[in-house]
This record gives structure tokens, sequence and C-alpha cells, in this order.
């Protein structure tokens, strides 16, 4: 399960799209080094006592339901089922089963789907789901949410093991 590459965007070089997905490329392989070499036990600790759902595998299961319900149903149109139905948010919920390579491995295939829902949209372009929001409001706020997860990983990992820096 080798950590994803992580590669700063180029300040002067894409077009809005690909700057979008470039910098959540970025935060993706971030998330996924914050869990890295982390046991099972380690990732799936909550150690913040007025967050006891808040785990670094719980954080990526959410990102990976993010990204299923914003840029794969909501931006893409797919019929693919959400990971999060019901309340409270069900994506953070850690089965036993959960362990660090299923989980990064659910996540990594999230960004294929979310590749392909987007493959031919535009920034300017409506959601093909409910067309209430643009292609571009969408990605803004998948990056948005993707790197305060990102952060919260940060806190959880230095937590879990001591490790700090990006």
């Amino acid at each position: 399960m080798g950590e994803a590459e992580r590669i700063w965007p180029d300040p002067l070089d894409g077009d809005e799209m690909t700057v979008q997905t470039r910098f959540l490329d970025f935060l993706r392989a971030t998330a996924v080094r914050k869990v890295t070499g982390l046991t099972r036990e380690r990732a799936a600790a909550a150690p913040l006592p007025s967050s006891p759902r808040t785990t670094a595998l719980g954080v990526l299961k959410h990102l990976t339901a993010v990204e299923r319900w914003w840029l794969v149903i909501e931006a893409g149109g797919s019929g693919e089922p959400s990971l999060w139905p019901g309340s409270p948010d069900p994506s953070w919920d850690l089965p036993p089963e959960d362990d660090v390579a299923g989980v990064v491995a659910a996540y990594r295939a999230e960004w294929d789907r979310a590749a392909a829902a987007l493959a031919g949209l535009t920034p300017e372009d409506r959601t093909r789901r409910s067309g209430e929001f643009t292609v571009r409001w969408v990605l803004a706020h998948v990056v948005q949410e993707t790197a305060r997860h990102v952060g919260h990983l940060d806190a959880l990992r230095e937590l879990a093991d001591g490790s700090v820096g990006e």
C-alpha cells in the first residue's frame, strides 16, 4: 500500500479544472500519508474526548463518502449509492474489518470514479444530478473539506505516534 505521490501544483500551469484537481490530488496524497504506517489500533483510536467518532480511518472513510457524493453522484450524475445514507453520518463508523490497507484502497478507488465522473465537465457546467451547483463550486467544496480533514489527520497522527509534518 505505498504512499500516494504528492506533487505541489505548478503555479503557472493549467486551466482552472487542472489546478483544482491537482490541489485535490495533493491533499488526497497527504491524507493517505497521514495514515501510512499506522497500525489498525492506532488508526482506529479516537483520542479527542469531544469527538469520539473522529479517528484517522474514519476521516479517510468520510473523505471517500464526500468524493462519492459530491464528485461522482452530484457533479457526475452517477447512480451509484451514497456512502452516507442516514443520520448521524455513518461514513465515520469503523466495523472490525476496516483496516488501513482496505480503507486507503477504497479511498483511492473513489479517486478513479471521481476522475471518470468529472471527465468532459467544465467549471461553468451545472452538476448532472441536481443542477443546483456548478462544477466549480463542487470542486472548491471538496478541496476545502479535504484540506480541513487533512488538518484533523495532522493532529490525529501526532497523537497516535508523535509524527508531525506533511
